[in-house]
């Protein structure tokens, strides 16, 4: 099956996505001075935006892919809750299974850029784990959608959503309906995604995952290896930066894919976006080479803007259009 035939199963697909979700603020100004007060740019702010952040921005890559994304997280009771939830629904998301619990904030990043440079980002965050009523409510509203959905991906930024008894629920759960999870991980502790059935760590997080250094493309074979066979049965995809991503299941060799040079301005969610097109383009029964190509392809994409970005199933189809 060919790359343009993988993006016609793309519309359609159901996803649920579990994560910590988080509202991107962007301030955008210039700065051309220094602070007599401070060594520190003045910024004299022009305007600001507001995106989809964390499991947020993998939701809303998701839909801009054509999938119908049901989104499970937590928020506060605050007026960024609802921010957040105008800017996911703009992008076509389900709101619906966010939680609000008065006891945190909304997890929000202010960045400021000025001449599209990130001067300082300012967090607003609660990670303390969710409440024991609050995981039930989750799990009964993942249940009812569940039986109607191709996947399930979750994404960890460690702000307290993903707790070992959901995430021991919701793996469990799905692998007994015969769904697969697809996960970004966070923290060293892999035994908490035991049973996903693909595993999305960077090189930072493989690292922690394994104690072991990553800061080589041969270290990461090391590593990756190791991880793969503490968890017989998972997927392990390595994303490496510039140095593209690479694969490991089981006892079979690993399999690596270099990117083509692309101009970078900013990784801010660029592991959300490769996540969200493994997960689609597996789901819709691409190879895993086929898959890897176009999360390569989306992720030089998304590096190449500012902020949090939801590529598209156009701009992918245009690529592919341009190598043809």
């Amino acid at each position: 099956m060919g790359l343009p035939e993988i993006l016609k199963l793309f519309p359609g697909q159901r996803i649920l996505v579990l994560g910590d979700v988080i509202l991107d603020w962007y301030w955008w100004g210039q700065a051309s001075r220094l602070s007599p007060e401070a060594p520190v740019p003045v910024v004299r702010k022009q305007r600001t935006t507001l995106q989809p952040g964390g499991a947020g921005n993998t939701a809303a890559n998701l839909a801009a892919l054509g999938a119908r994304v049901s989104l499970f997280g937590v928020t506060g009771q605050d007026s960024h809750a609802d921010e957040l939830k105008a800017a996911l629904k703009a992008h076509g998301v389900e709101t619906s299974g966010l939680i609000a619990d008065a006891g945190r904030p909304t997890t929000t990043k202010t960045r400021v850029i000025a001449a599209h440079q990130q001067v300082v980002r300012v967090d607003e965050e609660a990670t303390g784990p969710i409440s024991e009523a609050i995981v039930t409510d989750v799990l009964k509203a993942v249940w009812n959608d569940l039986v109607n959905a191709g996947a399930i991906v979750i994404s960890d930024y460690a702000k307290g959503f993903l707790t070992p008894p959901l995430l021991d629920a919701v793996i469990g759960e799905a692998r007994r309906a015969g769904k697969r999870v697809f996960a970004d991980p966070k923290g060293a502790d892999a035994a908490r995604y035991r049973g996903v059935f693909l595993l999305k760590p960077n090189r930072l997080e493989l690292g922690l995952l394994t104690g072991l250094p990553t800061d080589t493309h041969a270290e990461i074979l090391a590593a990756g290896s190791r991880l793969a066979a503490s968890m017989p049965g998972t997927h392990i995809l390595v994303t490496e930066g510039s140095e593209g991503m690479t694969l490991f299941a089981d006892s079979q060799p690993p399999e690596h894919l270099a990117p083509a040079p692309r101009q970078v301005f900013d990784v801010t969610g660029a592991g959300d976006t490769v996540l969200a097109v493994i997960a689609m383009a597996v789901t819709a029964g691409a190879s895993w080479t086929e898959a890897m190509r176009l999360a390569s392809e989306a992720a030089g994409i998304a590096i190449g803007q500012m902020g949090s970005v939801a590529v598209g199933l156009e701009s992918l189809r245009f690529l592919d259009d341009q190598r043809d």
